[in-house]
């Protein structure tokens, strides 16, 4: 339960620097960067202080980063370039919950209580009160649907790389080889960087001379890139997949689906924009519904 709320709100801070950085660098860019930096973060840490690449889980662990870090991520930054942070995260958390429950139901066999089930329901319902339709939507309808498109591939790809990773705590802990956070993160990212950096390479060559950001760019991205990279596939990926370890991925997910509101709530405090009425129920049923997961699962 803590890991998972732990994850959302280093989320939210990570959407936020994300679209930053996108905004100034381009989203391929901004991403790549941001995967290269939190792979360096995580790769001391898992040598110094946890597994490195050891384990039995590796080759599940990789796998899951490959289908979240690297497409399912590479489908949320094309998503938030057109329909914007807030209606991009909505649809990558609110719709990996469902596919991540059913997917592992469906390969793992794990069930959920019907008090959990309500309680999820509960906290996504919310959260789509909160924010759906996306008011600050202008763009072209073509934009829309495609933006929509990436933010289901971003949903598919948070999902099921959920559930492999579920599949590689369970294979560690069969071998007496159980992982920290920190190391399943890095074991993971490293998929997520050779898919990203493949995907760069090819596009790049169909870009324009002349497209790629200056210097000035750069300097001011950095900030913006670090941060992402700290929040997001680092220190939030490690709660993530410490949260993994111990609870079934329907609930994680549905917790993590919080983080529209948090960075709703940290829109108002950095950028002034206010919440509405309907963002402030919203905010009230999912955080009931939270509180009801953790009163009668013990999460």
């Amino acid at each position: 339960m803590v890991a998972s709320l732990l994850t959302a709100c280093l989320f939210s801070l990570s959407v936020i620097f994300a679209a930053r950085s996108a905004a100034i660098l381009g989203g391929a860019t901004a991403n790549l960067t941001r995967l290269t930096l939190a792979a360096v973060l995580l790769a001391v840490w898992a040598h110094a202080f946890g597994r490195g690449l050891e384990g039995a889980g590796l080759p599940w662990f990789f796998l899951s980063g490959v289908i979240g870090f690297g497409l399912g991520d590479m489908a949320l930054f094309a998503a938030l370039g057109r329909i914007g942070p807030r209606l991009s995260i909505l649809l990558t958390q609110c719709l990996a919950a469902p596919l991540g429950a059913l997917a592992e139901w469906g390969w793992l066999g794990t069930t959920l209580e019907p008090f959990e089930l309500g309680c999820a329901g509960v906290i996504l319902a919310g959260v789509a009160l909160a924010l759906a339709p996306d008011r600050g939507w202008t763009g072209k309808r073509r934009d829309f649907w495609l933006g929509a498109l990436c933010g289901l591939g971003s949903a598919a790809g948070q999902a099921f790389g959920a559930v492999v990773s579920r599949q590689a705590n369970l294979v560690a802990q069969l071998n007496g080889e159980p992982v920290d956070g920190g190391t399943a993160a890095y074991q993971r990212i490293l998929g997520g960087v050779i898919v990203t950096f493949v995907a760069f390479a090819f596009f790049r060559k169909l870009r324009p001379p002349g497209s790629e950001p200056g210097a000035a760019r750069w300097q001011r991205a950095w900030p913006f890139v670090v941060a992402n990279a700290c929040a997001g596939p680092a220190l939030g990926v490690a709660c993530y997949q410490w949260a993994l370890s111990t609870t079934p991925t329907g609930i994680v997910l549905a917790l993590v689906a919080t983080t529209p509101l948090l960075t709703m709530l940290l829109a108002w405090f950095i950028d002034g924009l206010r919440p509405t009425l309907r963002a402030a129920i919203g905010s009230v049923i999912a955080v009931g519904g939270a509180a009801g997961l953790r009163y009668f699962s013990g999460a």
